[in-house]
């Protein structure tokens, strides 16, 4: 999150494998190309850190798998 790497785990350490949760997730909805799954983790995450760290507007994340560019996204809330 803006700049400081809060993560880095393999799939291979997953509770539930990628083919069991495309497999769950495509029983429900139509997946399309470029439709992105995020998967969450229990490591690194806000809420458990002293004092817990959230999002805010205007935060930088960026998610990455190996050997493709990072997927950058600016937090925004939707005004009403």
């Amino acid at each position: 999150m803006n700049g400081v790497e809060r993560q880095r785990f393999s799939t291979s350490d997953m509770v539930h494998s990628v083919a069991e949760m495309i497999e769950y997730i495509t029983a429900r909805i139509t997946l399309n190309p470029g439709d992105v799954i995020t998967t969450g983790t229990s490591l690194g995450i806000g809420i458990i850190e002293k004092p817990p760290v959230f999002l805010k507007e205007g935060d930088v994340m960026e998610v990455q798998i190996e050997g493709f560019p990072a997927l950058r996204n600016t937090i925004g809330w939707e005004k009403e």
